[in-house]
């Protein structure tokens, strides 16, 4: 598959409302959600696992101005059309929509997923959007993430190998 398949993932709201509405009464709708600065692994088996749960996987992903509010002025380290260009390369991934919000309870809203997953590391109560997917009669999981791997843990990790390389070089 060449870039140009990947890149006819990466849609809108609106376009991806329209390619699931055909599609809606026969296939289960799947929604996750998230920043993926720097894919890693646990990334790319939680998106696998949350696939395993339906027949489409659509992926919000926050943009740049989004991820910055949520983790800081430094983040995001890759840029939404990067992010969302290697996000589609995964076959596990069907449709990828980018938000602007800190949440995707409008996202989440408009697609009307049969199911919502997130991460281990939110609780049922804290997953944003349960109330509209369980009022449709969907479920929402939280799924158990991969031990080790974090986006956060491995820029630390990057500072640290470069802090320690310069005061090396230093001595």
């Amino acid at each position: 598959m060449h870039i140009d398949n990947h890149a006819q993932k990466i849609v809108d709201c609106e376009t991806c409302i329209a390619l699931l509405r055909p599609r809606r009464e026969r296939e289960t709708i799947v929604f996750t959600n998230g920043c993926f600065d720097l894919l890693h692994p646990g990334h790319v088996d939680l998106l696998e696992r949350a696939r395993a749960f339906g027949h489409i996987l659509v992926l919000g992903l926050n943009t740049d101005s989004s991820v910055q509010r949520l983790k800081g002025p430094s983040r995001p380290v890759t840029p939404l059309a990067d992010r969302a260009l290697v996000l589609s390369g995964l076959s596990s991934v069907d449709y990828i929509v980018a938000f602007d919000e800190d949440t995707p309870f409008e996202l989440i809203s408009k697609i009307a997923p049969d199911v919502l997953i997130k991460g281990g590391d939110y609780t049922l109560d804290q997953i944003v959007g349960r109330d509209v997917v369980e009022q449709r009669g969907g479920t929402v999981y939280s799924l158990p993430l991969l031990p080790g791997y974090s986006t956060t843990a491995t820029i630390a990790r990057i500072l640290q190998r470069i802090a320690d390389k310069d005061s090396a070089t230093e001595s």
